[in-house]
């Protein structure tokens, strides 16, 4: 019996890059995102803000863009819409979000030994119509506070 004839097997889907998590978001969404985000990327470099992390990734989920402000860490969520309404990715950030990333930003900070440098949460939306090359962008710097059992101290 070749394996072909039984279907495919469990013990091969961990690696199969068809299956993988990332690749069960349809193109367009990721696209789409991955384009937001480096519309943000550019958008916070233009404001004095230095990149220090994208796409971070641990085991309790990922921050989109990790950034320098002075001395500040910023942990930056990014929204996007094709639509012309800013508000509605803005909003999208509910408290089960803001819990996860103060816990992102926790585990971020331990691991490099950033704990004594002051943090802020900002989010960014950004709205991408049609006919339009270049998104509107509104940024809510320190956009909530950090939530949950590991709140942060000043």
């Amino acid at each position: 019996m070749d394996r072909a004839s039984i279907g495919p097997s469990r013990f091969h889907t961990r690696n199969d890059p068809v299956n993988a998590p990332e690749n069960r978001i349809p193109w367009y969404r990721r696209w789409f995102g991955t384009r937001s985000e480096r519309a943000a990327a550019r958008y916070l470099r233009r404001h004095g803000l230095r990149i220090l992390r994208r796409n971070y990734t641990c085991s309790l989920g990922e921050v989109d863009l990790i950034a320098l402000d002075g001395s500040c860490v910023v942990f930056v969520e990014v929204r996007s819409t094709a639509s012309e309404d800013l508000s509605r990715p803005a909003l999208s950030v509910d408290f089960v979000k803001q819990r996860r990333l103060t816990s992102l930003a926790l585990h971020f900070l331990q691991k490099y030994g950033l704990l004594n440098h002051p943090v802020r949460f900002d989010v960014l939306a950004l709205s991408w119509p049609e006919k339009n090359r270049t998104p509107a962008i509104s940024h809510y710097p320190n956009a909530f506070e950090a939530t949950g059992r590991f709140q942060m101290h000043q």
